[in-house]
């Protein structure tokens, strides 16, 4: 296998690690009519009937996979996705993502419905995965869809970061914050696939069935910090004083004793993962960091920084190592044209290394969808630069047009999954020889 082959397939079993139907199998099990998972039990028999819900972009595959474990003890269920799909005796809600609709009014008044005719005497299993913000929602009264819309793009417009803006989305809503699952008095676990840097469960999908130990008095001094207060509409003002002067409850500030988190599927998983394919290809391994973050092109550069200390020092590693990194980026956009935070990466750093052997650098999305764009990431190396030279493209005007996938459309280099049902964020990877 040549270097990009062996780097290929690391991508490859990191991901196949991360597809639905491996992490349910991996974590449930059904054995003399008990569910286990990570050494908790619960006796199905118990129970009235055992129901399927789950919202988030690997809901569905997720749910199928459940599904194939638990067979005809499921009553039924709902599930909410942003495509849509077939689930025999599951309802498939296709709901919006990543603008709120109508929509997801709809899927969130069904799934509260019919978690709230759940007794005591019943056992659900919810999946939940990314995308789950969006895709359910039920703003809290008088707020109109409308105006929640304005309010989440003044508050993006403000560069508010993601962890202020879900406080605020969380107290303006009747589902987020672990409202969804106090509705319930059954007894249920939630099976989490997680694409949020450090697996906060809090932040996962909004978190709609744990709990927020954030209040309404964060949330009003948020948005009076960026100055959004004062020109919120009268409807997000008073859902926030209520809140302040204790006429509307609080999100809950502590997990539900009936409902059981389990997280089945993260970032770091899959790199250990990718970690055990390198080496079985007899290549040193390295996890540096589940948490990658910030401009694409600029952590590009800190990880070829690291590479060439590798290539000419053999510190901290002696090469041949692969350096393994996970998380998401972004990318401030200034052109037009098409791509993603992984190509982005890519073509960066090939313009770091240029022509030089010894690397060879991935970058992927484990959703197989980067950006607006259908490929999943790509994989560059000497080839790469020798094909841009002979086509006579240059990196830094396909870099200025934000157009990398066009790039690396021509020099053969793009990763094409198709969407794969699952999203745990990203792989980078860079193997120094």
């Amino acid at each position: 296998m040549t270097n990009r082959e062996k780097m290929i397939s690391v991508f490859q079993d990191a991901l196949g690690s991360a597809l639905p139907g491996n992490l349910v199998q991996d974590a449930l099990r059904v054995e003399g009519g008990a569910l286990t998972i990570e050494g908790k039990s619960y006796r199905l028999g118990d129970y009235r009937g055992v129901h399927l819900f789950g919202s988030g972009k690997a809901a569905v595959e997720t749910a199928r996979a459940v599904k194939a474990v638990l067979g005809d003890r499921l009553a039924g269920g709902l599930v909410v996705s942003n495509y849509g799909a077939t689930l025999d005796g599951i309802t498939v809600f296709e709901s919006s993502h990543p603008v709120l609709t109508e929509k997801s009014i709809r899927a969130a008044e069904i799934l509260m419905e019919k978690i709230s005719a759940l007794s005591a005497d019943d056992f659900f299993i919810y999946v939940m995965s990314g995308g789950s913000s969006a895709l359910i929602e039920k703003p809290a009264p008088p707020i109109t869809l409308t105006e929640m819309q304005d309010l989440v793009r003044g508050l993006l417009a403000n560069g508010v970061p993601i962890e202020d803006l879900n406080i605020v989305r969380k107290h303006l809503s009747l589902v987020k914050g672990g409202r969804l699952g106090r509705l319930s008095k059954a007894r249920g676990i939630v099976l989490v696939v997680s694409d949020v840097i450090g697996d906060d469960l809090e932040a996962i999908g909004s978190a709609p069935m744990f709990f927020d130990r954030s209040s309404f008095a964060d949330t009003h001094a948020i948005l009076k910090k960026y100055g959004l207060w004062e020109r919120s509409p009268e409807s997000v003002r008073s859902v926030v004083l209520k809140g302040l002067d204790g006429s509307m409850a609080e999100t809950p500030k502590e997990p539900s004793p009936r409902i059981d988190h389990f997280l089945i599927g993260s970032n770091l998983k899959i790199l250990r993962k990718a970690r055990e394919r390198a080496e079985a290809l007899g290549i040193p391994a390295r996890i540096m960091s589940s948490r990658l973050r910030g401009e694409a092109r600029e952590a590009a550069k800190a990880i070829l920084a690291v590479g060439e200390e590798i290539a000419a020092t053999g510190q901290p590693f002696s090469p041949p190592v692969c350096l393994l990194f996970g998380g998401e980026t972004t990318v401030t956009l200034k052109g037009d044209g098409m791509g993603g935070r992984n190509q982005e990466m890519a073509l960066a750093a090939l313009r770091e290394f240029q022509g030089n052997p010894r690397f060879c650098f991935l970058s992927a999305g484990t959703d197989g969808i980067d950006g607006h764009s259908d490929a999943a990431g790509a994989v560059v190396d000497r080839a790469s630069w020798e094909k841009a030279q002979a086509l006579g493209l240059r990196i830094d005007d396909f870099l200025a047009r934000n157009d990398s996938y066009h790039f690396l459309q021509r020099t053969g280099d793009l990763i094409m999954t198709g969407p794969t049902g699952t999203n745990v964020m990203d792989m980078t990877a860079l193997l120094v020889v």
